[in-house]
């Protein structure tokens, strides 16, 4: 007799496999997301961030980012539906907010550390207005995402 006839779910995999399974997924994961937040540690993304919002409450950005990743996690592997009406658009405009405004700073303070802006700058032989250069294609960006997403592309 098996573990699996048991256990409810375990897809036929005797339980000392989905224990090791679970373990081997869960060491992957926390792999993964070290990996992923030291690079936005090393790249200096969290500093930037405090800085120009001029507050010194570390312990609330380490809570939020962390609370971040479990909040996503859960919803990904859950697949925790938003119901759409005036809180689900509400909720999913913030979402894509704070998701526009942590890629615009990531990619700026990846910019920063490669040092590109200055290579940028030489290139194209620009004195001045490399930001308007930068915000040129941000609003590109935004342009496409909304023509995609009002012609009903993304269903």
């Amino acid at each position: 007799m098996t573990f699996s006839s048991i256990m409810p779910g375990g897809f036929g995999i005797p339980l000392w496999q989905n224990v090791i399974l679970g373990f081997l997924g869960l060491s992957a994961g926390g792999i993964i997301a070290a990996g992923v937040f030291a690079f936005l540690a090393i790249i200096g993304i969290f500093p930037r961030i405090m800085g120009r919002t001029k507050t010194r409450q570390i312990l609330l950005y380490e809570t939020l980012i962390i609370a971040g990743g479990i909040l996503g996690n859960i919803s990904d592997i859950y697949e925790i539906p938003i119901p759409l009406g005036i809180g689900g658009n509400l909720i999913l405009g913030i979402f894509g907010i704070a998701s526009g405004i942590f890629v615009g700073c990531l990619v700026m303070s990846l910019a920063e550390t490669l040092k590109a802006l200055p290579v940028i700058n030489r290139r194209i032989g620009l004195a001045v207005g490399l930001q308007y250069v930068i915000l040129s294609v941000a609003l590109g960006k935004l342009t496409g995402s909304l023509v995609y997403f009002a012609r009903g592309m993304c269903l």
